[in-house]
Parts: structure tokens; sequence; C-alpha cells
């Protein structure tokens, strides 16, 4: 597999603080890579690494299969939670300065900006200031700073916040169709939604070690309980009994015609489960339980 970004046992402490122990990460290229972690675990000190605002005590990162470097940071666009525009400066201006601060020549960023302010429709904020947009309008202009000079790796800090859920809608299409392009695209959020719907991957950092990372479809079954759900009408106190009596039986709920209830039993079992139910009563739903990622995160980080 190509690899865009690599962390190869990575140290990285704060006197004596250890923010980062180990830590080894491959981001394939092309994807979509969440990284997860309460506060404190060591995202935001990985993310300076790679923007080379500091650096690892020890181990090393590699870019495209090279030492990172100075030269790779125009390659790099890096959208922090906490925005940094400039609020009394008008906004076609400070995107144009921006803009060659990456490498850019004016007359390239004043096309780029052109595109971009036409596909979000805000051709009309050209001239306005940033202190006269709301917070939302504000990280529009955030999100095309950091994609205008369209780099290889892209690393989105929270990008939903602050948007209502239309512009959050548009920009998620955006970040998605920016991946369809061939950018590989790191996203750093509490909002396991977003990891389920946009990641590939995604790796999760508690206490400065990494402690699982991989493929979200891996990941689930691997921490799948054998458990069930199962949804039955026509079904007696006498078959609920028994099934209490000889499996694990959670979340017992029967409303009107209808008996929902979770299961956990081993695989091989699940046949003469099926046989046994449908004797008496009618079987209507039947699937195995999937863990959400915000159960694997609260599972792990507890």
């Amino acid at each position: 597999m190509n690899y865009l970004l690599e962390s190869k046992n990575v140290v990285k402490k704060y006197s004596d603080k250890i923010a980062l122990d180990d830590f080894s990460l491959a981001i394939p290229k092309g994807s979509i890579y969440g990284l997860l972690g309460p506060n404190g675990a060591g995202k935001t000190t990985f993310i300076r690494i790679i923007n080379q605002i500091t650096a690892p005590d020890s181990g090393e990162i590699l870019f495209d299969g090279q030492k990172l470097q100075k030269h790779h940071i125009k390659q790099i666009g890096y959208m922090p939670e906490e925005r940094g525009l400039y609020k009394n400066m008008k906004i076609g201006e400070q995107c144009i300065y921006l803009a060659q601060l990456k490498g850019m020549s004016k007359n390239q960023a004043k096309e780029k900006l052109n595109y971009w302010f036409e596909k979000l429709d805000i051709e009309k904020w050209w001239n306005k200031k940033l202190s006269e947009l709301s917070k939302g309008m504000a990280q529009k202009i955030q999100f095309i700073v950091t994609v205008l000079h369209e780099p290889k790796l892209l690393i989105f800090d929270e990008p939903f916040s602050g948007f209502d859920p239309v512009n959050a809608n548009l920009i998620r299409d955006e970040i998605l169709e920016l991946k369809q392009k061939g950018t590989t695209i790191i996203f750093s959020t509490h909002r396991m939604e977003s990891v389920e719907e946009l990641c590939d991957y995604t790796a999760l950092i508690n206490k400065s070690k990494k402690v699982l990372d991989g493929k979200i479809e891996d990941i689930k079954n691997q921490h799948k309980k054998n458990k069930f759900r199962v949804e039955l009408t026509d079904c007696n106190a006498q078959l609920i009994q028994k099934i209490q009596e000889n499996y694990f039986v959670e979340n017992l709920n029967q409303e009107k015609e209808i008996t929902t209830f979770t299961i956990k039993m081993d695989l091989k079992n699940e046949r003469n489960f099926l046989n046994e139910i449908t004797q008496t009563a009618n079987l209507i739903h039947f699937s195995e339980v999937i863990p959400s990622m915000n159960e694997i995160f609260i599972e792990n980080v507890n």
C-alpha cells in the first residue's frame, strides 16, 4: 500500500509530560483518516509535528516516502479548530496573501479564489472584513484558504464547528470531492457520526499512545460482541421465558404486537435459535449488532 504520511516510533515530551509515546501510524494516499482521542491524548501534538510547528524528540515522519522537510509544508493544508484569519483585513486581500505564503503567485491565487468564491456562492464577500461575517461564513473563508493551493495532504481539525446543518453538508461534500480527486485527508474530530460517515481509516490515541488503528469496517468487526437484534410478532410468554432461560437477553420490549430484544450467543447456535423461535412466533427482523465508533471509543478510552 502507498502511504502519503508515516509516523515511525515518534516520541515527544514537554518537560516531564509525554505527549506522544512510541507513536507509529501510516496514512494511505487518497484516504480520509480519522484521528480520534480525548482532550490531551496527543492529537494536537501530532498535527503540530506534521506542520513542523514543533519537532519530535525521537522517531521520524515520512512524507510521500521522504523524511519530512521544510519544503513539504507547501504540500500541506491545515484548518485548525481555532481559526487564524485577520478580522480587520479585507477577505479577498488576505486570501491572496495567505495563498502567496503557500507558494502561489498573485494571478494563480486570484484565479483559484474566483473559482471557490463562485462555487460557494460568496462572490459578494471579497471586499468585506472578516469581522462583518458570522462564524459560519468565516468558516467558509478558512476552508477556502486551507484548500486553495491544492495540497497533497489536508488536515481538518473539527471542520464542522460553527456551521449550520446546511453548510456542514456543503463542506462535507467538498471534502468528499477532494478525496475523489486524490487528496489525502486527516480528519480530527469528536463527532463520531462524522467519522463513520466520512473516514476510510481511523486511529484512536489515548494518554499519548495509539490504542487502535485500521479500516473502520475492520475495527467495528473486531469489537463485535456476538449480539443480535431480534423482532418478533405472535410471541407468547412461554417462548420469552424459554429464551431468557437459555440465552443472555437485553433490552426486552413488548409494544403492541411486536416483541424486540437483543440476544447474545455464539454464531454456531444461530440456526438452532432461529428454528426454535420460528416454530411458535413470526420473525420479522434478525441482524447482528455492529458497535458504533462512539461505543468503541468509550470502551477503549475507559
